[in-house]
């Protein structure tokens, strides 16, 4: 699955495979679905706040999504250096099909 979003004025591709998650463990040496399930409960229940509500995982998870589609961009630091302008909730809540889509199965 894949996606452009235009963010501070250029068009960024995103791009969801069955690597997705094992490539987020293999950088950040986290677990991709307990981050997310971690998360979805705090919000589910109404508990998100700034203590327990990790942007670095919506940051780790939308540069992945990039490094995914674009195996030329850089670091993780130097490609948000890159952005005068990086709207992470935003950029998060344009991208939730894919990553929605990394904890799915087809399979009836």
């Amino acid at each position: 699955m894949e996606k452009i979003i235009n963010i501070d004025g250029r068009d960024v591709k995103f791009k969801s495979t069955g690597a997705t998650t094992l490539r987020y463990k293999a950088q950040f040496g986290e677990d991709y679905f307990e981050e997310i399930v971690k998360m979805s409960k705090n919000l589910q229940a109404g508990k998100a706040t700034m203590d327990n509500f990790n942007l670095d995982v919506f940051y780790k998870i939308v540069w992945i999504l990039a490094k995914t589609a674009n195996k030329e961009i850089p670091t993780y630091l130097e490609w948000y250096d890159e952005f005068e302008n990086f709207p992470i909730i935003e950029v998060a809540t344009e991208l939730q099909d894919l990553i929605q889509s990394t904890m799915v199965s087809k399979k009836k």
